[in-house]
C-alpha cells in the first residue's frame, strides 16, 4: 500500500481547520444575538452608586426650611451661616473575633455597608499588643465616613427607624457630648437597623456612631440635634420635699 505523502496530509487537515473557524465564529455571533436580546443597564463602577438627578433629601430640605430659622432664633444669630450644622457621622464597628476568623471581617463589612449605603474602610491595628494577641496590620474593624445627601438620609433612617427598635429606651444621655457639640452613642447591638439579615448575621456586634457638627459648645449640639428629631432624655422634675 502506498504511503500518503505529506502533501496529502496538508489536504485532509485544511477542510477539517476551516471547519472548526467556522463554527466558533458562528458561536461567537449567537452569544452577541443573545446578549442584545437579554441586555441590561449597566450598573455604575465604583463602591457607591449615585443618587438619581434632582433627588431632594428631606431631612436636608427640612434643616434649610425650619432647624435653621429655628437655630438662629434662639441662638440670636445675624447670618445663616453662622448656624450650627451637621456635618459629618462617622460609624465603626469592631470585629475582634477577626483575629481568629478572617471571615467575620467580611461579614462586618456586608452589615455595614447595608446600613450606611456606602462601602466601608477596613482599619487595622496600629501596633502589636501581646496580651490581646494583636498584631501590627491585622484587621480589627470597619468604619465608614458620610457626608452630604447619605449622611441626612442615615440621620432620618436611624431616628425613625432605628431608635424605636432599641430595648428599653428612654432618650439618649446627655453626657454622651464630647463638649465640642459633637455626639458619640455606643450601641450594643447592630440588628436594630432594619437593614441587617439576621440569617447571614446572627451575632450581634456592637457599634459607635459618632455625628459631628459645627455647633461651638453642647448646647447648640443639643438644640440642633433635638431640632432635627434626635431624643434626648428629658431632666427629671425635682422632688417635692416631704411634710
Amino acid at each position: 500500500m502506498a504511503k500518503d505523502t505529506p502533501k496529502d496530509l496538508k489536504k485532509d487537515s485544511a477542510p477539517k481547520e476551516k471547519k472548526d473557524h467556522a463554527t466558533k465564529e458562528q458561536h461567537k455571533a449567537k452569544n452577541k444575538e443573545q446578549a442584545q436580546k437579554f441586555q441590561v443597564a449597566e450598573i455604575p463602577k465604583g463602591p457607591v452608586a449615585p443618587l438619581p438627578k434632582g433627588y431632594k433629601v428631606r431631612l436636608n430640605e427640612a434643616y434649610i426650611s425650619t432647624v435653621r430659622p429655628a437655630l438662629m432664633k434662639q441662638f440670636d444669630l445675624k447670618s445663616p451661616m453662622a448656624a450650627p450644622k451637621l456635618t459629618k457621622i462617622v460609624i465603626n464597628i469592631g470585629v475582634s473575633e477577626a483575629k481568629e476568623n478572617i471571615q467575620a471581617i467580611d461579614l462586618a463589612k456586608d452589615d455595614l455597608a447595608a446600613i450606611a449605603g456606602q462601602a466601608p474602610q477596613i482599619r487595622k491595628a496600629k501596633k502589636s499588643i501581646s496580651n490581646f494577641k494583636l498584631r501590627e496590620g491585622m484587621p480589627i474593624a470597619v468604619r465608614v465616613t458620610l457626608h452630604g445627601a447619605r449622611m441626612y438620609e442615615f440621620f432620618d433612617r436611624f431616628v425613625s427607624l432605628s431608635v424605636p427598635r432599641m430595648r428599653d429606651f428612654q432618650g439618649f444621655d446627655l453626657r454622651l457630648f464630647d463638649g465640642r457639640g459633637n455626639l458619640n452613642i455606643g450601641l450594643k447591638e447592630h440588628h436594630i437597623f432594619p437593614e441587617v439579615n439576621m440569617e447571614k448575621s446572627p451575632k450581634a456586634r456592637g457599634m459607635n456612631i459618632t455625628f459631628v457638627t459645627t455647633a461651638a459648645d453642647d448646647k447648640e449640639g443639643k438644640a440642633l440635634l433635638e431640632l432635627m428629631g434626635m431624643p434626648f432624655k428629658k431632666p427629671e422634675a425635682p422632688k417635692a420635699p416631704k411634710a
